[in-house]
């Protein structure tokens, strides 16, 4: 589907049935309902770069399964950035269930940007938007094993997620990852210093007073 300047994959029944139920299986530390909760995992070919809850070998098995996909979503999304691809990012994140995180455009770093449904049965799904203000709020509704693909643009690629007020989120976010962050912007013809300090920037910003620029 196409909501202005972004352009959204959606794909139902993503995962294949033993790697869904194994990864929603994953046991997690307890997370409160005001809490968000990642953890991280990487790797590059069968290089593990980190792996907090996937084990290392299922993480290999997992990246071979779908790395062919993400690079097929990503020369369809933005065919520019597939050069730049150095590494993947299987992470699992636990949102609480009043817990909400603000709206924002994605890090440079990341030239695809992926996230699978995962538990409960029900839950918020994605929103995405014109405007940081939040301006034409769309919403890809949750289903569980739901994937929901973009490749991002600073300042335009608008979105934000949160719990349901009722039960914590969990989701796998699959990303394809760059370090060369300038070419980054010379792809999407934009400034690369008013760019890099926002990327630098909006963690401690948001650590400290809750606001992204």
């Amino acid at each position: 589907c196409f909501w202005k300047k972004i352009n959204i994959k959606i794909i139902d029944n993503f995962l294949n049935k033993e790697y869904f139920d194994k990864i929603s299986k994953l046991r997690l530390k307890e997370t409160g309902k005001k809490e968000i909760k990642v953890y991280h995992n990487s790797i590059f070919d069968k290089e593990v770069i980190n792996s907090e809850c996937i084990e290392p070998s299922f993480l290999v098995e997992l990246n071979q399964k779908y790395h062919s996909i993400a690079i097929s979503l990503l020369k369809e999304l933005n065919k520019d950035k597939v050069e730049l691809y150095d590494y993947s990012e299987f992470h699992i994140i636990e949102t609480g269930s009043e817990c909400s995180f603000p709206i924002h455009d994605d890090t440079p770093n990341k030239l695809l940007s992926g996230v699978i449904y995962l538990n409960p049965k029900e839950n918020s799904g994605t929103h995405f938007y014109d405007s940081k203000q939040g301006k034409d709020k769309r919403t890809i509704s949750w289903k569980q094993n739901r994937a929901v693909f973009f490749s991002r643009i600073e300042k335009e690629t608008w979105h934000s997620y949160c719990g349901d007020g009722k039960n914590n989120r969990v989701a796998l976010v699959y990303n394809l990852m760059t370090n060369r962050i300038k070419k980054v912007f010379k792809v999407e013809k934009k400034l690369f210093l008013l760019g890099y300090f926002r990327y630098k920037i909006n963690p401690i910003l948001y650590r400290f007073f809750k606001i992204t620029i």
